[in-house]
């Protein structure tokens, strides 16, 4: 496999928001993504999801509580916890799910 610019793939996507799945690893995928400023609706997942902000910052709302991550720290969500994006949230997040059944 070609080692991936992370970064450079993020900030080449159409759309913020929008993933790019970069590798699979058994059941789990490998996902870059570039943040935008603003918000995303409140959602859980029957999964864990594994989240690294590479660059920027990232704002959440866990469960009611913010956390605030910056660049270079990494959070696991536990499966079934809520969780919403918080505006001024930019620049690149890696994230690793294993997707719900029925996601493509």
């Amino acid at each position: 496999m070609t080692p991936a610019d992370v970064t450079t793939t993020a900030a080449a996507l159409p759309r913020a928001w929008d993933s790019h799945e970069l590798a699979q690893v058994g059941p789990a995928r490998v996902k870059v993504l570039r943040m935008n400023e603003l918000p995303l609706a409140p959602e859980a997942h029957h999964t864990d999801e594994t989240l690294l902000v590479m660059a920027g910052e990232m704002r959440l709302t866990l469960d009611g509580r913010a956390v605030t991550m910056r660049a270079g720290e990494l959070c696991v969500i536990p499966a079934g916890t809520t969780h919403a994006v918080e505006s001024g949230s930019h620049g690149t997040l890696l994230l690793v799910e294993i997707p719900d059944e029925g996601d493509g």
